[in-house]
């Protein structure tokens, strides 16, 4: 597929248009009919698009899927800082064990392979953790 069938496609799958895509990326509203001429997009313009659609560039691009570029977001996420966030799990001396990390650890990674996960993935994937597992916001 083109760049201009994968953006229409993820367009579609978000339930938007490619006018609607341009303008919540920040371009003007008439751009991505401009790939389906045989105009590449600039590597800037094409992460802002892909940001808006929750998929990476290279999918955007053809080079990987988007169950691939999912498994790429869900290995950026930093599972260790999430584990040390989780007091209420911790043994007596306020730390994980190693069977408890590993244990959380593969209980996580399933979650987010899920569906449900991987849509919270992208609803959260811009968010930064801080040193506590959490988003600054407590």
């Amino acid at each position: 597929m083109s760049v201009f069938d994968n953006i229409k496609k993820y367009s579609k799958n978000r339930g938007m248009n490619l006018q609607q895509v341009a303008v919540s990326a920040g371009l003007s509203k008439n751009v991505i009919y401009q790939y389906n001429k045989g105009k590449s997009p600039s590597i800037d313009t094409l992460k802002k698009i892909a940001n808006v659609l929750g998929v990476s560039a290279e999918t955007l691009l053809g080079n990987q899927d988007e169950s691939k570029s999912t498994t790429n977001d869900i290995q950026k996420v930093n599972i260790e800082k999430l584990l040390d966030g989780t007091a209420m799990l911790t043994d007596r001396d306020g730390e994980l064990t190693d069977a408890d990390r590993a244990a959380l650890r593969a209980l996580i990674s399933t979650y987010l392979q899920s569906t449900e996960g991987r849509e919270r993935l992208k609803k959260y994937s811009n968010m930064e953790l801080d040193d506590n597992g959490g988003n600054g916001d407590d």
